[in-house]
């Protein structure tokens, strides 16, 4: 009996090696990376969100008949601003497209604000714009790395529970994890490089 019990503990004890082994955690291990991957794009949407309304008040006093351009400015990042953002996008196509069509218009402005800026020489000097160019110029880098550190992290979440072991996993264990939706560019004609003219 006793060396049954043995045999018996012995058994649990590899086959619970051999489960951590053969994939069984990886499904919420990638699950959290999207998630953590998602929480850095939105991070650094709101960084850019923070720096907004110092660039565009630079820009005011030396730019003050180019009132149309900076309220596209502020009124796209008013937009951004008044979505309701958790977590649970991740989980809501729609939602997840409305996010990025609002941050796409506010990229679209500040680049119109870039463009007005060419215009006046003495902004391009002034050293607290160049701060805040810099800064902007920064984030939008930022932006793209997180987001294909976050298409990235889908890609491997969703080939994780398609492919073999994951797939079985997947329907065994977390059948309640669904099939993520990775970013796309909202901005029709994204692909295209923007023309500058002046």
């Amino acid at each position: 009996m006793k060396r049954q019990r043995v045999i018996v503990t012995l058994a649990l004890i590899t086959a619970l090696f051999t489960l951590g082994g053969c994939g069984i955690n990886n499904i919420p291990s990638l699950d959290e990376q999207v998630k953590a991957n998602w929480a850095q794009v939105e991070n650094q949407y709101q960084r850019r969100s923070d720096l907004v309304p110092n660039l565009v008040a630079t820009v005011k006093g030396f730019a003050e008949q180019e009132r149309e351009t900076l309220q596209a400015v502020v009124e796209a990042r008013s937009k951004v601003n008044s979505m309701q953002v958790d977590q649970s996008i991740i989980n809501d196509p729609e939602a997840l497209q409305k996010f990025e069509a609002a941050q796409s218009q506010l990229t679209s402005a500040l680049s119109r604000l870039m463009v007005v800026v060419e215009r006046y020489p003495e902004l391009k000097s002034n050293q607290n714009f160049l701060t805040l160019q810099s800064q902007l110029e920064g984030t939008e880098n930022r932006i793209a790395v997180a987001r294909r550190d976050f298409i990235q992290s889908v890609q491997a979440y969703n080939t994780e529970i398609r492919t073999f072991p994951g797939r079985i996993w997947h329907s065994i264990l977390y059948s309640d994890m669904p099939i993520r939706e990775t970013y796309e560019a909202t901005t029709t004609g994204a692909e295209q490089a923007p023309q500058v003219e002046f």
